[in-house]
């Protein structure tokens, strides 16, 4: 067993799984208390729209993928912030426009020959060592977050008049959690595909909301 993790490709999945773990549980948490589970999906299927964009400009698919979802995020904050029942619609076109921007864009790439069905269902295995960077990366830019805007996330999280009246900047806290779960979906896509980054972000999250009674005991 443990000559197994002699061999790059394992430490390297052994790594991604531990970074996109600690990540998926700070966000997933905030995805829930939110009740945004919905979003990470839309986010997931949305930014298969940046893949098709990195493949046909020959661009980092980590890159593309990521810049189409955060701009997704942002459209959604913006559209949706102050009236969170017209979330499930807006999140439903995104994700419908940024799936038909994927598929068109690797039907039109010439010479293209990759498995993109490693994007649906994830490969672990196949993690490099600029998408360890990525993760790292983006694993510090969360607990950052956390730690700088833990209690204005509190607070949005589960009144946004409370917060309001608090003085706290409940757009730009808004915005921010929804892009950090963007860059989440992100990199949980490389480990477990578009089609289980749902389960990921929420299944535990769920458990540990039996366990622990606080929003930082959950993370």
């Amino acid at each position: 067993m443990l000559e197994a993790l002699s061999f790059d490709f394992m430490q390297h999945a052994l790594l991604a799984g531990i970074l996109v773990s600690i990540i998926s549980g700070i966000i997933g948490s905030l995805i829930v208390v939110n009740r945004m589970v919905f979003l990470a999906g839309g986010i997931a299927h949305t930014s298969y729209g940046g893949i098709g964009l990195a493949v046909f400009f020959g661009l980092p698919i980590f890159l593309g993928a990521s810049l189409f979802a955060v701009v997704a995020a942002v459209i959604i904050a913006m559209l949706s912030l102050g009236n969170k029942s017209r979330i499930d619609t807006i999140i439903g076109l995104i994700w419908a426009v940024g799936m038909a921007i994927g598929v068109v864009l690797v039907d039109k790439t010439q010479g293209y020959n990759v498995d993109l069905m490693s994007y649906l269902f994830g490969s672990i295995l196949a993690v490099s060592s600029s998408d360890l960077y990525f993760m790292g990366a983006t694993l510090a830019l969360v607990v950052l977050a956390i730690l700088k805007y833990y209690r204005e996330m509190l607070a949005v999280s589960y009144d946004l008049e409370y917060a309001s009246i608090r003085g706290i900047n409940v757009r730009f806290i808004y915005t921010l959690m929804l892009v950090l779960s963007a860059l989440s979906v992100v990199v949980a896509i490389k480990v477990v595909g578009l089609i289980l980054v749902i389960a990921m972000l929420t299944i535990p999250v769920y458990i540990a909301q039996h366990i622990g009674n606080s929003l930082i005991g959950m993370m």
